[in-house]
């Protein structure tokens, strides 16, 4: 499960190397494409996070961009709100030549296929993993804040009535 608050960067350290597909290019030409699924009203983002990618684990840094109309997929940039459960699904994302990171040369989701299909163009090889993000609220955001009294130096009653 990854933890995450509203309104922050975070980083996710998932294990992908165990269920890689395509395994005939190097890391390097490897990156991920990860759709995230809200809970309570199924809207759906994707993102391409900065990874990198280790031996046991991968590395995914995602950057919080306040202004929606500025987010970047590309760049790794996210925007969730509301707070609450997630799910995530990552998927491979492959090229033969040079990596670059656009709307012409990487697929937008998981079901996108970018023609013509050269070395420069990225093709989503499969699921690689799945899971649960939580999104909590920072501190100060909460839509209900409660203020914390001091107990009272007495007894307090309350007396109703005659």
């Amino acid at each position: 499960m990854i933890q995450a608050f509203t309104e922050t960067n975070f980083k996710a350290y998932l294990s992908t190397e165990d269920n890689r597909i395509n395994t005939s290019v190097a890391k390097t030409q490897i990156r991920f494409l990860v759709k995230l699924i809200n809970d309570m009203d199924g809207s759906i983002d994707y993102v391409y996070p900065t990874s990198v990618i280790n031996n046991r684990f991968t590395e995914m840094s995602f950057t919080y961009e306040a202004d929606t109309d500025l987010v970047d997929m590309f760049a790794g940039d996210v925007h969730l709100l509301p707070a609450g459960y997630w799910k995530y699904e990552v998927y491979e994302v492959s090229w033969i030549g040079a990596v670059t990171l656009s709307i012409e040369q990487a697929p937008s989701t998981e079901t996108d296929v970018i023609t013509p299909i050269g070395d420069v163009i990225g093709v989503v090889q499969g699921l690689v993993t799945k899971g649960k993000l939580y999104l909590a609220e920072k501190d100060g955001t909460a839509e209900v804040q409660y203020n914390q009294h001091e107990t009272a130096a007495g007894t307090n009653y309350i007396y109703t009535g005659n």
